[in-house]
């Protein structure tokens, strides 16, 4: 927790000079990619691609830890400094790292181009020094029916992740 508030801590004051980007290398037994977050105001854009996916929808979170020491299991639980219920980004009731799903194509290849008004490259929503991960199924947005969906959106096993760090 102390290494997350320090990153974060270092990124305001980097920011304050002019820097408002993070990028975080996604790696996983077949997928790979990178993702770039850039703040624009109260927003992050989210860029970037992964590939090596099955096609279709995979859900996309951030998890609260950076620790990727026993893969991407010691990542955590999804974000969730409010203790909400898992849910839709356009939720009132989410998880701060609740993104959604991402949709590979044909190839196998997620294109990612989207913005977030719940997290933020600093401060209390701050997801520099956390883990992004890719799941292996859809995320059902919470709305399964079952005590899991409220927690995880149902999304399956963890295909790849990474740490985000400061661009």
């Amino acid at each position: 927790m102390f290494r997350i508030f320090a990153l974060c801590a270092l990124f305001a004051i980097v920011r304050a000079g002019g820097v408002s980007k993070a990028t975080v290398k996604i790696q996983g037994d077949t997928v790979s990619g990178t993702v770039t977050f850039t703040q624009q105001g109260a927003t992050v854009l989210i860029q970037g691609e992964i590939s090596g996916l099955s096609p279709g929808k995979h859900g996309f979170h951030i998890h609260d830890k950076g620790d990727l020491s026993n893969g991407c299991t010691s990542a955590g639980p999804h974000f969730n400094p409010y203790k909400k219920n898992h849910g839709a980004p356009s939720a009132q009731d989410r998880h701060v790292g609740d993104l959604g799903n991402v949709v590979a194509g044909p190839d196998g290849v997620a294109r990612i181009d989207f913005t977030d008004g719940l997290i933020s490259l600093g401060g209390e929503r701050c997801i520099i020094g956390r883990a992004l991960v890719i799941h292996q199924g859809e995320d059902d947005l919470g709305k399964g029916g079952n005590e899991e969906s409220l927690k995880t959106g149902n999304a399956g096993g963890r295909l790849g992740c990474g740490v985000i760090g400061i661009l």
